[in-house]
């Protein structure tokens, strides 16, 4: 079949398709020169100076193999009529084989995995209250970071701290591990003091009514913490005050008369994040009061240029207070010989090293843990009654006082290093707090706490190119989310798929819907479906008898590979990295398919009829082992598979437990119940009002700027146009 794909000229569909292909991770072996008519295409819209450019300054030298990587993602798109079929515009003859190589060692070894009885004996994945440390288990403290409660969390928030950890807890229950993952909102300061004015309640009332929005976010979210508290209660006040005298009477504490900024309009000393001026090491114009968000230098509040109040837009003056300070300088060595053992045990992210690293080259300084406001825990020495203690002194020791709400036991938790492993999710602006301050606070009380093993940040999600901004309306924020119309689960998936592991990512509207009608419909959701109606329309809804030929050998152990590339990446916590082998099952899975045809195979003699059941059976039982999978991700999707597959609630531990096994959990004459699709289409005209809704604009390259011109009919027929323009290079690889 042939397929008149190109034009001689460049469209603006091409120019949007080939920058949508083009940045993805990559390296430079991809070979066009057998796909000659997607090499012409490629090459012509790259040789337009405005692509040439971009790609330079973007991507850095990331090559083609992208592109490749990329299009081999994209399943083909089907209609109605392809339910029993293969996908309407492929052919079997036409995919290229692009397996790794499998030795039969491995196929034994998948056979064996495959044949053995399932392990009833695996641990259990309900949990007990209280959890509590376990002799001989590997237990696990997680924590995320404490989100401000005066704020409504936006994607970014969520996908750098509850979600993330969300997956990895999920994951670890999977495992086995006896795991704690305790979160809660950070309630003190300046910040709720302001809100509080601004909405005529106390700041009490305001910490009320904020925190039951976020507990509600993140249920909707289906976050599932084992508690999730705050930081206004009397264990907050008595553990931090605790940590605060034994500092003090280990000497680790010192008395200094400061600068600070002081809003004479507002009446008031400004906290660090209700202060903005110039950087005085890059010159960045927005740098807050405490830190740069563009060069990570620690800033004092006085060093800005240009200061203004967040709140009345004033400059304020400069006025003399006496205040405590945690003596970081004595306390360094012990850090750096904590760090060096933490950094070659643990899993610290590259930023979270490269951070701390930073801010011990600079050498340590006196950091203020007090400051002169009415809504925080109160400091507990006689000559300064009148203050309280700073929010990231303060706030951290929310882990420790939340899950002591938690449980009267918590200092199994957090004073036993020896038993308990710490992991710490946040953002990047996190670090410094949960490397530095955080722990020296612990080493210098001397009490045998538990410290952070593994560090997990993430860089910064923005918003379709800009940054999410409440007040402007640009971007979804957690309460909007719901009103989309789009599942939980699927905003999960997205949110996962762009997670910013190793770089700024964004959330675009068009990328969404791709991935989600792509990989979540066409692939995940086609391969699934069909397992599960070949089971239900042609053996009576019972998984037939399966007799493993050479080549379902080799699928088992193309799985089975996968599936350990899983395991390995999730408990590094490369969770973004981890989802994308759980689509490259369902992508084998589909193929697998198409080349066997059971379909076709049903209607013909005994043997053919017995390869379409066993096609069928491995296929299902393929569908499973997803699920499983999936659970982290995607809870509600996870348990509707194992629902319409009735799946034995022992497939999760076989799966996940020990060393991991692709193993046939639906066998010869299981029912399964009912099976219905998994997911719907996200329409372009659907996508098109959410992303004017909620304001963010794309950056449109210059070529295909005239094209639109503002015209949103213009902006229908270009969505439309790089749709088919999928299509057809889909066919090509």
């Amino acid at each position: 079949m042939v397929f008149v794909v190109f034009q001689e000229s460049v469209s603006a569909a091409d120019v949007v398709l080939w920058a949508s292909l083009y940045p993805v991770l990559s390296e430079t072996s991809l070979a066009l020169g057998e796909r000659g008519s997607l090499k012409t295409w490629f090459d012509l819209v790259a040789a337009m100076h405005g692509c040439q450019s971009t790609a330079q300054k973007v991507l850095q030298g990331k090559g083609l193999q992208g592109m490749k990587s990329y299009m081999q993602r994209q399943p083909v798109p089907q209609s109605s009529q392809c339910r029993d079929a293969p996908p309407c515009n492929s052919n079997p003859a036409e995919i290229e084989d692009n397996d790794r190589v499998v030795t039969e060692e491995e196929m034994e070894a998948a056979v064996l995995a495959w044949s053995r009885d399932l392990n009833n004996s695996c641990d259990s994945a309900s949990r007990q209250y209280p959890i509590l440390p376990q002799e001989g288990k590997r237990n696990i403290l997680l924590t995320s970071a404490l989100p401000y409660v005066n704020n409504v969390p936006h994607l970014g928030n969520i996908i750098g701290c509850v979600l993330s950890a969300d997956v990895f807890s999920r994951y670890g229950r999977l495992r086995g591990w006896n795991l704690l993952y305790v979160c809660g909102t950070d309630e003190y300061g300046t910040a709720t003091e302001n809100k509080a004015r601004e909405e005529g309640l106390t700041p009490q009332q305001i910490c009320d009514k904020y925190h039951a929005v976020h507990a509600a976010i993140y249920k909707w979210f289906q976050i599932d913490f084992d508690y999730f508290g705050r930081t206004t209660t009397e264990k907050q006040t008595e553990i931090a005050q605790n940590i605060f005298w034994r500092l003090h009477e280990r000497g680790f504490l010192l008395e200094d008369t400061v600068e600070q900024l002081r809003c004479e309009n507002c009446q008031r000393f400004l906290a660090d994040r209700f202060v903005e001026g110039t950087c005085p090491h890059c010159s960045y114009p927005e740098a807050r009061g405490d830190q740069c968000d563009k060069c990570g230098r620690l800033i004092n509040a006085v060093e800005l240029g240009e200061p203004q109040c967040k709140v009345c837009k004033r400059t304020p003056i400069i006025r003399s207070s006496k205040h405590l300070f945690l003596d970081l300088p004595k306390l360094e060595n012990e850090l750096e010989q904590w760090l060096d053992r933490s950094f070659s045990t643990g899993d610290w992210t590259a930023n979270a090293k490269q951070i701390t690293r930073s801010w011990l080259r600079d050498g340590l300084k006196p950091r203020c843990i007090t400051r002169d406001l009415q809504w925080g825990t109160p400091v507990p020495h006689p000559d300064f009654k009148d203050k309280v203690f700073y929010v990231w002194f303060d706030a951290p020791i929310g882990y420790l006082s939340i899950t002591a709400n938690y449980t009267d036991q918590w200092e199994q938790w957090w004073k036993n290093p020896q038993q308990v492993e710490l992991y710490n999710f946040m953002a990047k602006d996190n670090v410094p707090f949960h490397s530095v301050v955080f722990p020296c606070s612990l080493l210098g009380a001397q009490d045998n706490y538990t410290l952070v093993n593994h560090l997990i940040a993430t860089e910064y999600l923005n918003y379709e190119d800009t940054k999410f901004s409440k007040s402007r309306g640009v971007g979804v924020f957690g309460d909007m989310a719901k009103d989309t119309g789009i599942p939980s689960d699927v905003w999960r998936f997205y949110l996962l798929y762009v997670r910013p592991e190793g770089q700024d990512s964004a959330f675009s509207w068009a990328d969404m819907a791709l991935k989600n009608n792509s990989e979540l419909l066409n692939n995940l959701g086609n391969f699934i479906n069909r397992s599960a109606m070949f089971v239900t329309k042609f053996f009576e809804g019972r998984v037939p008898v399966m007799e493993l030929q050479r080549e379902d050998k080799k699928l088992l152990a193309l799985v089975g590979w996968e599936l350990q590339q899983y395991i390995q990446l999730m408990d590094k916590v490369k969770i973004r990295d981890a989802l994308k082998h759980i689509l490259n099952i369902s992508r084998h899975g589909n193929q697998y398919i198409q080349v066997n045809t059971p379909w076709k195979k049903i209607k013909e003699g005994d043997a053919e009829r017995q390869r379409a059941g066993t096609v069928t059976g491995v296929s299902v039982n393929m569908a499973c082992l997803l699920s499983v999978m999936l659970l982290p991700y995607m809870p509600t999707v996870s348990q509707t598979i194992r629902d319409q597959l009735n799946a034995p609630p022992s497939c999760i531990q076989t799966i996940l437990q020990g060393s991991g096994a692709f193993v046939c959990v639906l066998s010869a004459g299981h029912s399964i119940g009912s099976v219905s699709p998994l997911f719907q289409k996200l329409e372009a005209d659907q996508i098109e009002a959410l992303k004017k809704k909620f304001g963010g604009q794309q950056q449109v390259p210059a070529e295909v700027a005239p094209v639109i011109g503002g015209d949103p009919e213009k902006a229908k027929q270009l969505t439309q146009a790089v749709a088919e323009q999928v299509s057809r290079i889909s066919i090509l690889l």
